[in-house]
């Protein structure tokens, strides 16, 4: 029996570990916080509950992964070189649904001389994305067509029924990554033009984006997801006119969210002097006020915008400028992130779903194609949430596909090969997890 160890038990990790046990594969969950791993395996047999703190225990990395055939990271994405590097110490390989970063790409040289699979962003965005986009690109190339406009969105939001907060979002992943999300620089195509954004300039680049949620027209907003011009190279195309790829909210959540961040409240630095003090100290404080009186039309007057919009309000609905204690002496990031959770979080039964929507325009010699491929996947009540399927489900796949001997292309990779992305397609939709392709066809 093929032995695999998943390092982390968030909240995108169950259905992943779930996939693998019903395949025959003996699974260690690793965690810091055993009893999480413990709700993961349920009882299974092939199942084996680890405690394990990479932070605090990096000795014992090396060895946890020799006594495994493969190793899935789902901890935060700074660690996974670390995973990485043991892998390719032990002889092993390795599955994680992040970005590739510039440590992990110094690896592939290493990774191909040993035979080793160093597979990422192997999620669902990264990750259905790529599987998708490139299943429309590669039959357009090959009958003779090029990519002249490409533009993505996806976005993980509650269920229309459980939109019930002024954000328009709750929390189905890790918290402080969404947060800090906000920061990101980024860059796209838009009209023939290179756009460079700065990440304190984020939140003004927003569009407006039309989706069907459950034959209802919703209008969602999305802006840019960090740099999407290295995917004209993963991708192997050009398009002259538009490269995107962007994330989707509901409508506001940037407006406000740019306005937190203008604020101070994603700052990741921890500030000394707060204890025992409120939201609305730390909030007078970020705002350079030396006390909390008429803090609403101080915090507006710092922020140049209106004391009664909608910004300001929904800072005073998150408990920002009220007497709550903080929950600790920590970065203005981690104390919004308590506070988030706390009033944004999903409660029983309540559903989430994914949005993923790719948009292209093929020219041919003799026609003009809009193609549209969407996906729309809803939590399970009671169950697992969308986001767990869509991340974890992929990734399990992968990890059955490298242990079958059925991918064997050594080095870091991406899915965007058909030998992967076609079977684990077919894989994904046997599991519930469809596209939509709508083709519309014009004269060239």
């Amino acid at each position: 029996m093929k032995k695999v160890v998943v390092f982390g038990a968030g909240l995108v990790v169950r259905a992943h570990v779930r996939y693998l046990l019903e395949h025959g594969f003996a699974v260690t969950v690793a965690s810091r916080t055993v009893s999480k791993a413990e709700d993961i395996i349920d009882g299974h047999p092939n199942g084996n509950p680890m405690a394990y703190d990479v932070t605090k225990e990096p000795e014992r990395l090396a060895a946890i992964i020799a006594d495994h055939d493969l190793a899935v990271s789902l901890l935060p994405w700074q660690y996974h070189a670390q995973v990485a590097r043991a892998c390719l110490d032990e002889g092993k390989h390795m599955v994680t649904t992040s970005y590739v970063k510039d440590d992990m790409m110094a690896l592939d040289a290493e990774a191909k001389e040993k035979g080793i699979i160093l597979f990422n962003e192997l999620g669902v965005d990264p990750g259905i994305d790529h599987m998708t986009a490139m299943k429309v690109i590669h039959r357009v190339q090959a009958e003779g067509g090029e990519i002249t406009t490409f533009q993505s969105y996806c976005g993980g939001l509650p269920a229309p029924e459980a939109n019930d907060n002024p954000y328009g979002y709750k929390f189905s992943w890790s918290p402080r990554g969404v947060l800090l999300a906000g920061l990101n620089n980024a860059r796209y195509k838009r009209y023939g033009e290179v756009v460079d954004v700065p990440g304190k300039e984020l939140f003004d680049h927003v569009w407006k984006v039309d989706a069907e949620l459950e034959g209802v027209p919703t209008e969602l907003e999305g802006y840019p997801n960090r740099d999407s011009m290295p995917y004209t190279k993963v991708y192997g195309i050009d398009p002259r006119d538009v490269m995107f790829r962007g994330t989707l909210r509901n409508p506001g959540w940037c407006s406000s969210m740019k306005q937190v961040a203008r604020l101070g409240w994603l700052g990741t630095d921890a500030m000394d002097g707060l204890e025992g003090k409120t939201y609305a100290d730390l909030t007078a404080r970020l705002a350079g006020t030396g006390d909390t009186s008429d803090l609403k039309n101080k915090v507006a007057a710092h922020l140049g915008i209106e004391a009664a919009g909608p910004e300001i309000a929904n800072m005073e609905w998150l408990g920002l400028l009220g007497s709550d204690p903080l929950p600790g002496p920590d970065a203005p990031v981690d104390v919004l992130t308590a506070r988030m959770l706390e009033k944004m979080s999903y409660n029983e039964g309540e559903r989430d779903m994914l949005v993923l929507q790719h948009t292209f325009m093929a020219e041919f010699s003799d026609r003009r194609e809009h193609i549209t491929s969407t996906m729309i996947d809803f939590g399970i009540p009671g169950g697992d949430s969308s986001m767990n399927r869509t991340v974890g489900l992929p990734a399990a796949v992968g990890v059955r596909f490298i242990l079958e001997g059925r991918f064997t292309q050594p080095g870091v990779c991406v899915p965007v090969m058909p030998e992967f992305y076609e079977p684990a397609l077919e894989e994904l939709e046997r599991l519930g997890i469809q596209f939509t392709e709508e083709v519309k066809v014009a004269d060239s």
